[in-house]
């Protein structure tokens, strides 16, 4: 299994938040239903990698990855869930040195030419562009793809159902991450129904 294979699963990679655990089995199954393969669980709440094992056994078939991964103990409480994948918002040497040692897929963060090259002097094909929005957004990616072409993202941070589309559009652009799928009012009303069909529509932007 390789990033590229999960990156490719759906348009679009659903970043959770789990703030309480019992949600995890609904929101993931909701989520998968509707279309959504790749599930990213950030590593900010204490139940977190918790919720990386009941959505991994809730649907065997997605793939549930961390996101947040930014230092040794984030790295390993995600290797502990059993992560089909990790996601970091940007980069460290520790982080690097990890990577190496690890079968995981590894997705780590860039928002500038100099991060990309970084990255790509180790071998890194696959990309976060974060945060998407506030670092230039589709025409930042589109000036990075004329001397960086060999390197492909997954931008995240401030990206929208309307403004997807954009992103997707682009060369260097194999999916989006986002939010607006998992809106707070509905997961605290337990409403699983909304949010299928919430991802449902985004796992079809095009």
């Amino acid at each position: 299994m390789s990033i590229e294979q999960i990156l490719s699963s759906a348009p679009v990679v659903p970043v959770v938040v789990i703030d309480n655990l019992e949600d995890a089995a609904p929101l993931a199954q909701a989520l998968y239903n509707g279309g959504l393969k790749a599930l990213e669980v950030t590593l900010r709440t204490p139940v977190a990698a918790q919720a990386v094992k009941i959505m991994k056994e809730t649907v065997p078939d997605a793939y549930v990855g961390t996101g947040t991964v930014v230092d040794k103990a984030t790295f390993e409480a995600s290797v502990a869930a059993g992560a089909d994948f990790m996601v970091s918002p940007g980069v460290n040497d520790e982080l690097l040195a990890l990577a190496k040692c690890t079968d995981i897929p590894f997705l780590p963060g860039a928002a500038t030419p100099s991060e990309v090259m970084k990255l790509a002097s180790h071998g890194f094909k696959f990309l976060k562009f974060f945060p998407a929005e506030a670092a230039g957004g589709v025409p930042m990616l589109k000036s990075i793809g004329g001397p960086l072409p060999q390197v492909t993202f997954c931008p995240t941070g401030g990206i929208s159902l309307d403004s997807a589309p954009k992103y997707l559009a682009l060369k260097n652009v194999i999916c989006v991450g986002g939010t607006w799928m998992l809106d707070k009012q509905l997961i605290a009303n337990k409403d699983w129904q909304a949010i299928e069909a919430l991802a449902k529509q985004a796992s079809e932007v095009k």
